[in-house]
C-alpha cells in the first residue's frame, strides 16, 4: 500500500471516530434532556389529579398546610416560607464565603496552599447530610442558644447555618475554577493600569469569569432548596406560615419524605400532595436557573 492510499483510510478513520466521538456527546446531552422532560412530566401528570380535587387558588392562598387532617388544607405557601427562609440563610452564608475563598485561592494563594485547600473542600463536601443535621441540632443549636436562651430546640436558623456550610464547598470550587479561566492578559492589563491585586481581582477578573460564577450560585441555591436531611433533623417539621429564622417550621423536602415513609395510602389525594409540593419546588428551582441565566446575559452585554 502506498503513502497516497494509506492518507485517505488515515482520514476515514480519523472522520469515524470523530463521528463517534460527536454521536457520544450528543447522546449524552440528550439523556440529561430526557431525564428532565420525564419528571417534569411525571410530576405534571400526578399533580393533576390533585389539583382536579383542590384548586390551585386554594393550594396557593391557603394559609395552612394540614393535608394528613381530618380537616385537609392544602396551603403550599406555609411549605415555600420554610423552604425560602432557610435557603436564604444558607445562601447568606455560603455565597460571601464561598466567593470571598474563590477570590482568595485563585488571586492570592500560593499554589501549595491552594493545592491543600481544594481536597480539603472537596472533603467538607462529601460528609452525609444526615451527619450535618446531627451536628445542627446537637452542637450548632446548643450554641446559638447560649446567644439567644429562648431559641428553640429547633430552629431553621441553625439547619440554614449549617446548610449554607456544607454549599462553600460548591460555590468556592466551582467559583475557583471559573476566576482561574480568565486570561492572565487581563490581570496584566490592569497591574500596567496601577491596579493592586485586589482592585485586578475584584474589579477585572470577577466580573470576566461572572458567567461561571453564577452558575456556581445557581448551583448552591439549588442544592439549598432541594436539601432534605438537614432540614428534617434540625428544623422541626412543623408546617407553619412563617419567615422567622428563629422558629421551627417544615420545608417541601421535609415534608415530601415524611409522606413517602409508606404510611400515606398510595393513590390518595394526600399521597398526591407530594407530587404537587414536588412540581412547585421543580418551578421554584426551574425559575432561579432561569433568572441567573438572564443576570448572566444581562452582565455580558454590559462587561467590555
Amino acid at each position: 500500500m502506498t503513502p497516497t492510499t494509506i492518507r485517505p483510510t488515515l482520514r476515514r478513520r480519523l472522520r469515524w471516530r470523530e463521528s463517534v466521538i460527536e454521536w457520544a456527546l450528543a447522546a449524552a446531552a440528550l439523556v440529561a434532556v430526557l431525564t428532565t422532560l420525564s419528571i417534569a412530566a411525571v410530576l405534571i401528570g400526578e399533580s393533576l389529579p390533585f389539583f382536579r380535587s383542590v384548586s390551585l387558588w386554594r393550594f396557593l392562598t391557603d394559609t395552612q398546610w394540614t393535608p394528613l387532617f381530618a380537616d385537609p388544607r392544602f396551603g403550599i405557601g406555609v411549605l415555600l416560607a420554610g423552604t425560602v427562609t432557610s435557603s436564604g440563610v444558607a445562601v447568606a452564608v455560603a455565597i460571601p464565603c464561598g466567593t470571598v475563598l474563590a477570590l482568595y485561592l485563585s488571586e492570592f494563594a500560593a499554589d501549595r496552599l491552594r493545592e491543600s485547600v481544594k481536597p480539603a473542600l472537596e472533603l467538607l463536601a462529601s460528609v452525609p447530610t444526615v451527619v450535618l443535621g446531627y451536628f445542627a441540632l446537637y452542637t450548632v443549636t446548643p450554641l446559638l442558644q447560649k446567644a439567644w436562651p429562648a431559641l428553640p430546640g429547633f430552629n431553621l436558623l441553625s439547619a440554614g447555618l449549617v446548610m449554607g456550610v456544607m454549599i462553600i464547598p460548591y460555590v468556592a470550587s466551582l467559583s475557583e475554577d471559573a476566576l482561574r479561566a480568565v486570561p492572565m492578559s487581563l490581570r496584566e492589563g490592569a497591574y500596567a493600569l496601577g491596579a493592586t491585586r485586589l482592585q485586578a481581582a475584584w474589579q477585572v477578573v470577577f466580573p470576566a469569569a461572572f458567567s461561571g460564577v453564577a452558575a456556581a450560585y445557581v448551583l448552591g441555591v439549588s442544592r439549598a432548596i432541594g436539601e432534605t436531611m438537614i432540614v428534617a433533623v434540625a428544623a422541626g417539621q412543623q408546617p407553619r406560615l412563617t419567615f422567622n429564622p428563629f422558629e421551627p417550621a417544615a420545608t417541601i423536602t421535609t415534608y415530601i419524605v415524611q409522606v413517602a415513609k409508606g404510611d400515606v395510602p398510595h393513590g390518595s389525594l394526600s399521597y398526591r400532595t407530594i407530587f404537587a409540593a414536588a412540581l412547585v419546588l421543580f418551578l421554584l428551582t426551574l425559575a432561579f436557573n432561569l433568572a441567573a441565566d438572564w443576570i448572566r446575559r444581562r452582565q455580558r452585554l454590559h462587561t467590555p
